[in-house]
C-alpha cells in the first residue's frame, strides 16, 4: 500500500509511526509534514485545505490509502473530492465532520440519538448574552460553535470571565455555546467508525490547561496518557453502547453516514458516561500515547475503514503496559508562540514532531506553539512516565515548557468515579 498522510503535527507522525511498523505499507508520503516526518516519509508541500491540490498529490503519488489528520480538511471537504476522484480515504466527508465542525449540529444528533450530554444554549445575539448567563453557573462552559483548534473553550466559576471569552467569540461572527458543567474526570475513546460499525482503540485522558495542577489556560492539549488504571474495564463498552453506536446509526439515518476516527471526549460521573465533545479525527496528544501500544496493523485498520471492510477486520491487539506522551511546548504557548530556535535531541527514540521545520542550515528548529510529544512506554504508567520524562531531559529548546504531571494523579489514585 503506497500511503498519503495529509497533516503536518505530532498525531500525523504518530501515524506515520505506525503505518511504517505495517508490513503491508510499501511507501510512505506526507504532506506537508514537519522536520521530523522527513525521516520516515516524502514531505510534499501542499494546501491541505484545497480538496483540488490533495487530489492532484495523491493521484501523482498513486496512493492507494489518503489518511487526513487534520480536522480543518475534513469540515471543508477534502476527503468528499478525493472519494469523488476514486481515491480510498480516511476521514469523514464534510457533512459528516460538523460533529466537530458545528457543537450546535452535534448537540442535534445527540438529542436524536438520545445521548446524554450537558444542557446546552446557543447564543448568537449579544443582547441575549447576559440573560443566558443568568441561566448557567456556578461553573460556566463557554464554547466557540466553530472550529478553534481545541482552544475554544472555556470553563470558568468567573462569570466575567464567561462573558468576556463568549463576547469575543460574538463579536468575530462565530455563535457561543452556553452549557451545563459536567462533574466527573474526562475520557478521550477514538473509535473506528464505519457506518454502523464502531471498533474502540483504548481509552485515553489528555492533560487540556497548560500548566501542573491544571492550572492556566486550555490548550492544544498537554500530555495524555492510556489505559486508565481508575476506569472500570466495562467502561468502554457502555460508551460504545450509550455513545458511539446510537451517534453513528442516527447519522446514517441522516444520509450522512461517519467514515473515518470519531473521537468521544466524555465525563464520567456517578451514573455513566456523558459527551464533553465530538472531533472527527484523530486527537492530539492522545494519539501519541495509544497508537504506542497498539500491536495490529494500522495501515490494514485504517484501510479497512475507508475501503467499507471495518466489520471484517481481526480484532485489535495491544501490547500490555502503558504510554504517556509530554509536549514540549515553545515559549509564550498557548499566546503566540516563539518560533525559529534550533532544538537539540529531537531526533532521539520516542520524539515526534509537531511544530519543527527545518532552517537553511538544515537544524530542526521550532515552527509551532506545541513543538514536540516525548513518548515513553513502559510495564505499566510509572515506567512510562520515567521514560518519557528521562527523554524530555535530553531535549533543549530555549524557553520551552512542558508539564511535569502528566499521568501523576492516575499514578497515585487520585482519580475515581
Amino acid at each position: 500500500m503506497r500511503v498519503l498522510v495529509i497533516g503536518s503535527g505530532g498525531r500525523e507522525h504518530a501515524l506515520l509511526i505506525g503505518l511504517k511498523n505495517d508490513p503491508s505499507v510499501t511507501d510512505l508520503h506526507v504532506a506537508p509534514g514537519n522536520a521530523g516526518t522527513s525521516a520516515i516519509a516524502t514531505n510534499h508541500a501542499v494546501d491541505v485545505v484545497s480538496g483540488e491540490a490533495v487530489v492532484a498529490l495523491a493521484q501523482k503519488l498513486e496512493a492507494d490509502l489518503v489518511v487526513i489528520g487534520p480536522e480543518v480538511p475534513l469540515v471543508l471537504g477534502v476527503a468528499d473530492a478525493l472519494r469523488e476522484a476514486g481515491i480510498a480515504t480516511f476521514g469523514p466527508g464534510a457533512q459528516a465532520a460538523q460533529i466537530e465542525g458545528s457543537k450546535a449540529f452535534a448537540k442535534d444528533v445527540m438529542a436524536a440519538a438520545g445521548v446524554k450530554t450537558a444542557h446546552a444554549e446557543i447564543v448568537d445575539n449579544p443582547a441575549h448574552l447576559d440573560a443566558a448567563l443568568d441561566r448557567f453557573g456556578p461553573t460556566w462552559v463557554v464554547k466557540d460553535d466553530g472550529l478553534a483548534a481545541g482552544k475554544g473553550v472555556v470553563v470558568t466559576p468567573d462569570r466575567d470571565v464567561a462573558r468576556d471569552h463568549a463576547a469575543e467569540c460574538l463579536e468575530s461572527g462565530h455563535p457561543v455555546l452556553l452549557e451545563s458543567f459536567l462533574d466527573g474526570p474526562e475520557v478521550s475513546l477514538f473509535c473506528l467508525v464505519d457506518g454502523e460499525t464502531v471498533v474502540p482503540l483504548l481509552p485515553a485522558q489528555d492533560h487540556k490547561r497548560v500548566g501542573d495542577n491544571d492550572a492556566g489556560p486550555n490548550t492544544g492539549g498537554m500530555g495524555a496518557y492510556t489505559p486508565l488504571p481508575w476506569l472500570p474495564a466495562e467502561m468502554t463498552e457502555r460508551i460504545v453502547d450509550e455513545v458511539v453506536k446510537p451517534v453513528a446509526a442516527e447519522m446514517v439515518k441522516r444520509g450522512i453516514p461517519f467514515s473515518g476516527l470519531l473521537y468521544a471526549g466524555l465525563a464520567i460521573g456517578a451514573d455513566g458516561p456523558a459527551v464533553v465533545e465530538f472531533n472527527c479525527r484523530f486527537g492530539d496528544p492522545e494519539t501519541q500515547a495509544v497508537l504506542a501500544l497498539l500491536k495490529s496493523p494500522l495501515g490494514a485498520a485504517l484501510n479497512a475503514t475507508a475501503t467499507g471492510t471495518l466489520a471484517d477486520l481481526p480484532a485489535l491487539e495491544w501490547h500490555d503496559g502503558a504510554a504517556v506522551t509530554v509536549v514540549v511546548a515553545a515559549e509564550n504557548y498557548p499566546g503566540k508562540p516563539r518560533t525559529g530556535d534550533i532544538i537539540t535531541g529531537a531526533d532521539a527514540e520516542g520524539v515526534l514532531h509537531a511544530g519543527t521545520s527545518k532552517n537553511a542550515d538544515g537544524a530542526i528548529v521550532s515552527a509551532g506553539g506545541r513543538v514536540l510529544a516525548v513518548v515513553g512506554t513502559g510495564a505499566d504508567l510509572a515506567e512510562a512516565r520515567a521514560q518519557a520524562y528521562a527523554r524530555i531531559e535530553k531535549i533543549k529548546l530555549p524557553g520551552s515548557h512542558f508539564r511535569t504531571d502528566i499521568g501523576r494523579n492516575a499514578l497515585e489514585g487520585k482519580i475515581s468515579i
